[in-house]
């Protein structure tokens, strides 16, 4: 009778590891999508915050969103992948914050012109610099330093601390958004050191639309038509497409490429408001954005250089 062989089973081969697959004239493409679906996004909450409540328009642009952000983790890992995590707390903390941005962000749409709005909210890598010292330990140097002085003498520009914007409600509206955003994109930070891309969006998605679907009751304004209702349904739609082609974007591309196109929402928000409502940027704001503008590519581009995890220009609509 011949002895079992004890010799080692033969070894399985190793699975490969995921790679990154760069294709940068597709990351770009990607980015500009994602710029034009956001800017479409923000003409629709415009519109409707005229006739609906701000809370109301942000509780369908999260609740619809969560279609295509399911149907993306549906094709890409399924949701036992998504789901699991490892920060629950800290998903909350970046809901909460992330959902104050966008509602503040939504608000100063009906409260200035549409680039003003815009223009203003791209302040906020400008104080994410500035709060990545205390919350994240990050060594910021001169250059670092001296763009976000540039930066924010940007945004004094736009907001004529002399004149009357320094008392404009919609002002102070947008810039305690992009405080605030600055403050969610810590958080993102945080968090994708441990979680994937598709976790954090859904998480966000879905707890945003938890906690504005307790507060509905109080402000619901049943829509006036199916059309209404459609264009409801849209900004969710136009919402969670824009911020799966923002994260892929950044996954084909290096940030230093494809962010500089985040700033095209700019130029839509400028047509979109001159096409539709007829307004036309003033002198000052458009000098004060061109210079926040050059600030936030200089920090985008030292950022890049010392192989800190970027900073992008805010997306310009409240976005995840």
């Amino acid at each position: 009778m011949t002895a079992p062989s004890l010799s080692p089973a033969p070894a399985r081969p190793a699975t490969p590891r995921h790679t990154r697959v760069e294709n940068i004239p597709l990351g770009i493409a990607m980015m500009l999508g994602s710029v034009l679906l956001f800017s479409m996004m923000n003409v629709l909450v415009k519109l409707l915050s005229e006739t609906y409540p701000v809370i109301e328009v942000t509780f369908f642009r999260n609740a619809v969103a969560l279609v295509p952000v399911a149907a993306v983790i549906s094709l890409q890992g399924g949701w036992i992948a998504s789901l699991r995590t490892e920060r629950p707390l800290g998903h909350v903390w970046r809901s909460v914050v992330g959902l104050t941005a966008m509602s503040l962000t939504f608000w100063s749409f009906s409260l200035l012109p549409l680039g003003d709005a815009v223009a203003l909210n791209f302040s906020a890598p400008l104080f994410l610099t500035a709060l990545s010292v205390p919350l994240l330990g990050e060594k910021v140097g001169i250059h670092r330093w001296s763009a976000v002085l540039v930066g924010f003498v940007g945004v004094l520009i736009m907001v004529r601390p002399s004149g009357e914007m320094l008392t404009h409600l919609g002002a102070l509206v947008a810039l305690g958004a992009a405080f605030c955003q600055s403050f969610a994109m810590v958080a993102i930070r945080q968090l994708s050191k441990t979680e994937h891309a598709n976790t954090i969006v859904f998480y966000f998605t879905a707890i945003t639309t938890l906690i504005l679907a307790l507060v509905m009751p109080f402000v619901w304004v049943t829509p006036h038509s199916l059309t209404d209702l459609a264009l409801l349904s849209a900004t969710g739609i136009l919402g969670g497409g824009a911020q799966l082609f923002l994260t892929r974007a950044y996954s084909l591309a290096p940030a230093a490429v494809v962010a500089p196109f985040n700033y095209a929402s700019l130029l839509w928000a400028v047509l979109f408001g001159w096409l539709l409502w007829s307004e036309v940027p003033t002198l000052h704001m458009a000098l004060g954005a061109a210079v926040v503008a050059t600030s936030g590519l200089y920090i985008l581009h030292r950022e890049t250089r010392r192989r800190l995890p970027p900073t992008p220009p805010a997306a310009g609509g409240g976005g995840d």
